[in-house]
Order: structure tokens, then sequence, then C-alpha cells
């Protein structure tokens, strides 16, 4: 039988399903990818033999592309020597040659059995294969044997098979494997095992990356692309540049610019441009190609749909919110007993709530147990300078409320942006209803966090009179945030997203920022059926 063009898997694929099972489901089914510095070592060593093939007058022996429809593979040979009119590929690996008994290890040698069989398809002679570790500079044999020509077309027939079902093979247990994982931060292995059956977790995914949101305000200000380098250009002439891997997103804010070339590097690395009005107001983002995964997307629309799924999700977010929102009036407020413990027990109903109506009502009722007590957090003299009554949104009527909606604004773009990345569609939600421009599943995932960290922001900046109400305009009886101002309130919520906070589940320590990808990512194996329940995410 020969496949179809879509069902011809890269003979790479083969050495990942034989490394971990998930790792290769990940990549070819959910389009998941992630680089580390033993993925870059690798990558390095390949184009350093495409260079050298490129330069060679002997093209043909080396970076070979090759496809095999009736084994429904295709792949790239490195290396390819002649001998006797028997050819032998060569496979070139990072690292040192392996201390095993064979001398290489199975990942490498199914990967290069695949390479025979397909030489063999093109009609060549061929009984064995090389591994060149560049580490040692040592060469390997492979023998072609029948058990391992047998191993491999197993492995292919198992590969094919776990493609086929709606769900990732389990995570690896306790394996040494995980930590050089590259996939392991997007995998979750020990989260997601511990979350199925308890235990303990390793802190492996808690690293978080080297990139930070570049954000723009200054009006006239232009972002053009140089290099390697996105350089920020005011109007006064001065420039500012910042390296591409160092850039998480680009935020305009208000006359901000960025040039084509500019954007179209960042739609290629596939960070996101988000545009905001100068009062903060989300109008959207530009990325690259949305994320491959159309099965999370299938399973959140089918969830929506389902009432239990929906009931389920929507109870944990709202408790989570309710506890979030006590535990901050408890620390930082002067709250009545009475009120800490109608908000514990709104906290428990909301968990076993029947419908979304009931659900709305716990929420309603906690809300204004929260904004009543909200200025008994606001200390010192900005206690006096500053007045709160209750949450107006459009437009706020009060300076904390100008400020609470631009931090909401700051906190739903990073939400968007995130489940983006994950995989998710950051329009069609849960609690909230789907309408037309606005990021639905954002604005559910954010209800925890709000009193963690748009208004946890907002009492600092209060608090330490870094904003006082010398920092606001007032316009028809509405409030807005002054240019300068703005920037210390972006300051001060990107230092928040950085802080690190014990993860009250698993036990590490882990910034906000990094926080936020963990949350949304057990959120889709809770929809895949991997997790029993929706992730937890409450402070004590």
């Amino acid at each position: 039988m020969e496949f179809d063009d879509d069902a011809i898997l890269p003979v790479e694929l083969l050495a990942q399903y034989a490394y971990c099972p998930r790792r290769a489901y990940l990549i070819r089914a959910h389009g998941e990818w992630a680089d580390n510095a033993f993925v870059e070592e690798g990558r390095g060593v390949h184009r350093r033999v495409t260079k050298e093939a490129q330069e060679s007058e002997s093209i043909p022996t080396r970076s070979i592309e090759l496809e095999a429809p009736r084994f429904g593979l295709r792949g790239v040979v490195d290396f390819l020597e002649r001998r006797d009119g028997v050819v032998r590929p060569v496979e070139y690996k990072r690292g040192k040659k392996p201390p095993v008994p064979e001398a290489t290890r199975e990942p490498e040698r199914i990967q290069l059995c695949a390479q025979g069989l397909l030489l063999r398809e093109r009609g060549y002679r061929v009984t064995e294969g090389l591994v060149y570790y560049a580490g040692s500079r040592e060469r390997v044999r492979v023998r072609f044997t029948p058990q391992l020509e047998a191993k491999t077309l197993e492995t292919l027939s198992l590969l094919r098979a776990a493609l086929a079902q709606p769900v990732p093979p389990p995570p690896l247990e306790d394996s040494p494997k995980c930590p050089r994982c590259s996939l392991v931060g997007l995998c979750l292995p020990e989260e997601t095992n511990f979350l199925r059956r308890g235990g303990t977790v390793r802190p492996l995914a808690v690293c978080d990356p080297h990139a930070f949101p570049l954000v723009v305000q200054e009006p006239g200000s232009t972002v053009a692309v140089e290099g390697e380098q996105l350089a920020v250009r005011g109007v006064s002439g001065e420039k500012v540049a910042f390296a591409l891997e160092t850039v998480s997103q680009v935020v305009l804010m208000g006359g901000a610019n960025i040039t084509t070339p500019a954007l179209h590097r960042c739609l290629e690395r596939s960070i996101p441009v988000v545009f905001l009005s100068g009062g903060g107001w989300f109008y959207g983002y530009a990325r690259g190609l949305s994320h491959k995964n159309s099965a999370l997307r299938r399973l959140q629309y089918q969830g929506v749909e389902d009432p239990s799924i929906r009931q389920a999700i929507n109870n944990t977010l709202v408790a989570n919110k309710i506890a979030n929102c006590r535990t901050i009036l408890r620390r930082n407020g002067k709250p009545s007993t009475w009120t800490l413990q109608e908000m514990a027990r709104l906290a428990a109903l909301a968990e076993k709530a029947k419908s979304s109506e009931e659900l709305l009502n716990y929420e309603g009722q906690a809300a204004r147990l929260y904004f009543q007590n909200f200025a008994t957090m606001v200390k010192g003299e900005a206690s006096g300078a500053f007045s709160f009554e209750n949450r107006t949104r459009r437009p706020p009527t009060d300076p904390i409320n100008a400020l609470l909606s631009f931090l909401y604004t700051l906190l739903v773009k990073d939400w968007t942006i995130t489940l983006e990345t994950v995989g998710f569609d950051p329009f069609f939600g849960f609690f909230h209803a789907p309408r037309h421009g606005k990021p639905a599943l954002a604005l559910d995932l954010m209800e925890p966090f709000r009193p963690l960290v748009a208004e946890s922001v907002a009492l600092t900046v209060l608090n330490t009179r870094e904003i006082t109400v010398h920092d606001f305009l007032q316009r028809e009886g509405a409030y807005l945030l002054k240019p300068e101002a703005r920037k210390k309130v972006v300051g001060a919520y990107h230092r928040r997203l950085e802080a690190e906070v014990s993860h009250p589940v698993f036990g590490y320590r882990v910034s906000y920022r990094r926080l936020f990808e963990i949350h949304a990512r057990l959120l889709a194996r809770y929809l895949f059926g991997e997790i029993p329940h929706p992730p937890e995410f409450r402070v004590r």
C-alpha cells in the first residue's frame, strides 16, 4: 500500500517515538516544538553538514532527500559513503559516543535503519550504516540485521497507531530523559502525573524563558528591524535596540509605529505584535500562522457545549477567584470577620454550583463584598487621597477604577497571547459568553489572577506613592492615566509578572509569567482527559 502525502512521516519522528512516545505525539499531532541547548547544538552539527554539502563537488553524497510511499516515510541522509557498489548512510549526532553495550542508543539505530530502508527503495545496496558523534569524533557501525529492521517497522506501526489516538501517550514516570527534553515545559510530565496519581513533583518545567515584552508608549516612535535586533527610535532620534531572541512580544500603545519589515520578522519568529490605544484599550494583535493544535481547539469547542465540562471549569475559576480575593483582602485590608467568613462560604458554594445562574449569583455577592472593602487596602496618605466605593468600568469614574481598568487590559492581553501560544482559541470561552472581538477564554482564565496580579499591582503603586492623584486626567467624568504614569504602571506590572511565587499545588517557585502558561497547558491536559479535574490556583 502507498500512503497519501499527508500520512508520510519523517524518519526523525521514528527516533523521537523510540525516545519518548509522548514527545513524538506532541510534535506531530499537536505541532508543539521548543528549543533548548541540546537541540541547538544538534542543529549546529547539521548546519555544518549542510554547508559542506553546498560547497562540495560531490553534492549527491550529502544531504540526500529520500521518500518511500510504500513505507510512508521520508527523510534526509546526512552523508552517504559508497564502496564496491554498497552504500552506507552516515547520521551525524551531537555529543559523545554513549557508554552502552551496543555503542549507540536505540533511537539512533532505528533512525539509521529507516534511512537504510529508504535507500533500498531507491535501488541502493545497503547492509549497514554509521553514526558519527561530533563530540568525541567517533564513528560507530550499525548493522541492519533482520531484528533491527523488524524493530524499525514495529516502531513505525506503533507510531502510526499512537498518532491515530485522540489523547497523547502518558508522560514518562520519573525518567532521566525528561530534564534534557526540550518539550518538558510543554509536556509537563511531572505536573500531569502528580494530578493523576499524587506523589511529589520534580521542578522540571519552572524555568522562565529569557525573553520579555517590549512596550513602546511614546507617540511617533517607530520599531524597525536591524539585522537580528529590533530598534526603537523615538521622535527625538534617540535609539534603543533589543535582540530579537530576548523579545517575547511587542506592545504598541497609542501612536507608536512598527515598520513592515519589522512586522514581517516578528511574524516569522512568532513574536506577537499587540496594539493598544493610548488609554490602554486592547485593539488586538498580529502574530504568525496559528498554532497547529487543531485537536485542542476541537476539544475546547466540544467542552464549551458539554454542560458537565463547562460547569466544572467555571466552578473552579470562580471558586479560585473568590478565594484569592479573600486572601488578598485578609492580608492587606481591614475586613470584618463576617466578611471573610461570608467570602469563604461563597467560595465553597461556587465549587458545588449546579448552574451558570447559581455561579453568577455567588460571584456577584463575593465581588460586592470584595470591592466594598477594597479601599481598606489603600494605606497611608493614599487612603485619604483616593476614594473608592465600587467597581465602575465604562467609564472609570475615579482614579482607582481607571488604574484597575488599565491593569485588567494588560492582563487580558497577556492571557490572550498565552492561550494562542498553547493552541487554544482565545475568543471562545467557558464562563464569559463569546462576542465579536472579545477574548472570552482569556477573560475566563485571568479571573483567579485578577487579585493576585492586577489588583496587587494597583495597591503597590498606590501605597508606595509611585502613583498619586496627580497622575490622572479627568475628562467628561472619566479618569485616565497620564502617559508618564502609564509607564510606571507598566513597569510595576511586568515586575509583578517576573516575581516568583510558590505554586500552591506543586510546591516549586515559579514566576507569574511562566505560571500562566503552565496553567493553560494543564487546562489542555484536562480537556484531553489526562487529568481528572480542571487545574486550580488558590493562594493560601
